[in-house]
């Protein structure tokens, strides 16, 4: 580079929600004061960006320059996060004072965290730079530590100590260390087969994982409602290639570990009651995606429902029905993925053992009432199968009684998927999913028989359901009929779904 030239640019990236966007490092030198100014709305993880790099420069034998060095995060209107930008300003301010070769810079997009040792270190959200760089024909260099998650299409390199860069940018970096995915997913040591007298809440589970149905399990304490949410990865089908990358992009921003994401293996989160509206649903500052967008893709298991705030259940609601969760903020609109199979349990009472066949309740009526009506609203009426768990015979415990496995189920729900592909693609229903749409078609089209349409209008009387109430029936009875390969919804079909969805009051919304 020659000695006149007084700028120097190179490609960085910033985290906005999960995704990255471009910025352009820009760095000036001028003859006043030396000092190191940065601008461009940067917050103060990248202002102490100053004192890393002086210190890192030295640490490596690099001349700090003696000059004002102002330093330009473009674009300006827009907030720059996070310690990502240590490494492309240094490199920058290398390449400008001539301290290392310039050839090749150009091509790589850099984010890295510089130790005061002159180390690089990796940061938050490579998977989302990684994006980036390949939809912008450039390669990503970072720092070392973490778990590198390889992305189809990016040449990436990893740069252990700011030092290399004398050697250049080709030869400075090196191979990033293997992960390991193994040829077959991980058994899971979880299997249903382990959950004893539970055979029609295990069916309930294997309808909701074949229909994408929500799911309320309601029982006493101990009756195993934990137990059956936790093994439902294991029946459901392995995340496909557009399911992984969108899922690995959003626990790479997180930090969150994204092994059992290599294999394949679906989320599983299981928030705790008292968690934030912020830490469910996403925001803070700056806006972090939430628990619902870590189970993109997987399952959100909310125990305990009825305590649970109102405020934090409500705001479910957007996204399960649009599979994405949007967040407005000062800093601009956030839209997070947030697209999951929702299985939630609750006691029946407060004490729980309201019904319970060894336990007397010690409640009131008014108490019970008041429970009950926070598990209704708005949330409640978008959750498909509510089923009832009692607590298993002890002397099925003892004997060791075997139920179906999990991969029994997983047959049944790999069936009934398959089928429902099948039947969609020959309705030339090209979205793919049985919402209500699909459903009002179905019905129209005669999907149920004539047997199946008198027994649909003796249900529907009998629970005193709505037109709503009567989709959602339909939709289950069409799971079941997809999983037992039935072009048509038969009257078993009907009467299973509606013993599957359990307690619903005729006061509750349907």
């Amino acid at each position: 580079m020659p000695g006149s030239r007084r700028v120097y640019a190179v490609h960085a990236a910033c985290i906005h929600g999960v995704e990255a966007f471009p910025v352009t490092v820009e760095v000036s030198a001028s003859g006043t004061i030396p000092g190191l100014t940065i601008v461009g709305m940067a917050d103060a993880a990248v202002q102490e960006a100053r004192v890393r790099i002086r210190c890192a420069l030295r640490a490596s034998d690099f001349e700090i320059p003696r000059c004002a060095l102002t330093v330009s995060l473009a674009p300006g209107d827009v907030r720059k996060t996070g310690s990502g930008f240590d490494l492309p300003i240094a490199v920058a301010i290398l390449a400008l004072t001539n301290q290392i070769p310039v050839s090749g810079l150009d091509d790589y997009l850099f984010a890295g965290e510089l130790g005061l040792d002159g180390s690089v270190n990796a940061v938050s959200g490579e998977v989302a730079y990684q994006l980036l760089a390949r939809d912008n024909a450039l390669s990503f260099a970072g720092g070392q530590g973490g778990t590198h998650v390889p992305v189809q299409g990016v040449a990436c390199g990893i740069l252990s100590h700011i030092g290399h860069l004398r050697l250049g940018i080709e030869t400075a970096l090196g191979m990033p260390a293997s992960t390991e995915v193994p040829a077959d997913p991980l058994v899971s040591p979880l299997d249903y087969g382990d959950v004893v007298g539970q055979e029609i809440a295990k069916r309930g589970i294997a309808v909701a994982a074949a229909g994408g149905l929500g799911m309320l399990m309601i029982g006493s304490p101990g009756s195993g409602k934990t137990m059956l949410a936790k093994r439902m990865t294991t029946i459901l089908p392995p995340l496909d290639e557009d399911e992984r990358q969108e899922a690995l992009c959003i626990h790479s921003v997180l930090g969150e570990p994204v092994d059992s994401l290599l294999r394949g293996e679906r989320p599983f989160r299981s928030p705790h009651h008292s968690v934030s509206v912020a830490g469910l649903v996403g925001g803070g500052r700056p806006v972090h995606p939430g628990e619902i967008s870590l189970a993109h893709g997987g399952v959100l298991y909310l125990d305990e429902l009825g305590e649970f705030p109102s405020t934090s259940l409500q705001m479910l609601r957007q996204p399960i029905e649009e599979g994405s969760i949007r967040v407005v903020r000062v800093d601009g609109a956030f839209t997070f993925p947030a697209r999951f199979q929702l299985i939630a349990a609750s006691n029946p009472c407060p004490c729980g053992y309201l019904g319970d066949r060894d336990i007397a309740c010690r409640c009131s009526d008014a108490a019970i009432e008041r429970y009950r009506t926070k598990l209704g609203g708005p949330l409640a009426d978008r959750i498909d199968l509510i089923v009832d768990v009692a607590r298993p015979d002890p002397d099925l415990i003892v004997r060791g009684a075997e139920g179906k496995t999990s991969s029994e189920l997983l047959e049944d729900v790999i069936r009934g998927r398959e089928f429902r592909s099948w039947r969609v693609a020959s309705q030339r229903d090209g979205d793919g999913h049985d919402g209500p749409t699909s459903i009002d078609a179905a019905i129209a089209s005669q999907a149920l028989s004539g047997e199946g349409k008198t027994a649909l209008l003796e249900i529907a009387r009998r629970k005193h359901l709505t037109g709503r109430g009567i989709v959602r029936l339909a939709r289950v009875a069409r799971t079941i009929a997809d999983m037992a390969e039935s072009q048509t919804i038969e009257p078993a079909h009907l009467m299973e779904a509606s013993l599957l969805q359990g307690r619903r009051g005729d006061g509750e919304a349907c």
